[in-house]
């Protein structure tokens, strides 16, 4: 019992122990490294994420015209869908772009408006009073140096914001439209020299988890996408029908915010009921139980359908992945952080092996519980 083999084969019990830790050491070291990277370059990581997800958009689009049009080229499909594109944003804003220009430049004013009139509502009162007090400056507290309305203008920024900044950001998206396009008419240069950085050992995986990747994305923004366009149809129309001010550009906000699961739901209702408060606590009352079925509708009739075709999500990791990339990359790591998941998950789901059925925790209703399917298993 003195010279038995180890579980190593050659190697010797202390080497083996050794080579665990050295990779060990050699996961942490590149985990570590990784998160510097996007600490450091993280803005220029969003950009590049960015101009990806449009490119995958213009691929699967060019895709589905070439499965109508067997004839005509790839790249000639995706230059017939960039045209269509942006003939659609040039006709929108031809038609429709001053309208939505007016009400988000009123949108913003009334809810500047709205704040300081709720902060003066709760400033007259013990409770409300006493609240401001423990409110930081930033979120227009009673703090000495503020005038009250930092919380008020800086929402007001974040969520209408949009069009008054567009100078500001015009120039990124400019370098991501023109990346995602080039990125699109030749998917395969840039996925083959991205190949040839990966030991030749590890490429066919590395291509398939590629490939994944590329489909979850596609079907996320699609299913993305047709959510957005029916909550922000149904809060304009809702909103019109309330008679609720400003209901255009509400309804626009509420689709754009419907971007980011779950939170974008938060920020695309709160505009709507700040104005309705101009109109009376009824108002906003109706406003916010409009918004509520929205929701209810949303996450229990087109969610269930957009998840049978798209990705499914779980809510907790969803808002914890918001957490954490908008943390680091700030507001354009919350945009992402939605689809970057999803495509990590779906990386992750087809890179390692599936659970086997006796090591999954939460069995079907009216199955032995683990402990007890242990306890019966013959011996």
């Amino acid at each position: 019992m003195q010279n038995e083999p180890s579980a190593s084969g050659s190697l010797d019990p202390a080497r083996f122990e050794l080579s665990n830790i050295f990779r060990l050491l050699r996961f942490a070291l590149i985990a570590t490294l990784v998160m510097i990277a996007i600490w450091l370059i993280g803005d220029v990581l969003t950009v590049v994420f960015a101009a990806v997800l449009m490119a995958v958009v213009l691929h699967g689009f060019a895709r589905i015209v070439r499965r109508r049009l067997p004839f005509l080229p790839y790249q000639a499909a995706v230059a017939l869908v960039a045209l269509a594109v942006l003939l659609g944003v040039i006709l929108l804003f031809y038609f429709s772009g001053p309208q939505i220009t007016d009400q988000f430049v009123k949108l913003k004013e009334a809810m500047i408006a709205q704040f300081g009139d709720l902060k003066a509502r709760l400033s007259a009162s013990t409770w409300g009073e006493m609240a401001l007090n423990y409110l930081p400056q930033s979120l227009g507290g009673n703090e000495s140096g503020t005038n009250g309305l930092g919380i008020g203008v800086g929402f007001a920024n974040s969520v209408t914001g949009i069009l008054s900044s567009a100078l500001g950001v015009l120039g990124t998206i400019v370098v991501i439209l023109i990346a995602g396009l080039y990125f699109a008419l030749t998917p395969a240069l840039y996925v083959d020299g991205t190949l040839r950085l990966i030991p030749p050992a590890h490429r066919p995986k590395i291509r398939e988890l590629v490939l994944v990747a590329g489909d979850t994305l596609w079907s996320w923004t699609m299913g993305q996408a047709l959510d957005m366009l029916v909550v922000g149809t149904a809060s304009g129309i809702g909103l019109a029908l309330i008679g609720v001010p400003l209901s255009l550009a509400l309804g626009v906000v509420a689709g754009l915010c419907n971007f980011i699961p779950y939170i974008g739901a938060i920020m695309g209702a709160v505009p709507a009921i700040l104005i309705a408060f101009s109109l009376g606590g009824k108002a906003a009352l109706t406003v916010t139980a409009l918004y509520c079925v929205i929701q209810f509708l949303e996450g229990n009739v087109l969610a269930p359908f957009i998840q049978r075709h798209a990705v499914h999500m779980p809510p907790a990791l969803a808002i914890l992945s918001q957490t954490v990339f908008g943390s680091i990359l700030g507001m354009p790591g919350l945009i992402l952080a939605s689809p970057l998941t999803a495509a990590l998950l779906a990386i992750g789901d087809r890179a390692t092996p599936p659970l086997e059925d006796e090591m999954r925790v939460n069995n079907p209703a009216g199955e032995d519980s683990p402990r007890q399917s242990r306890s019966n298993r013959p011996a």
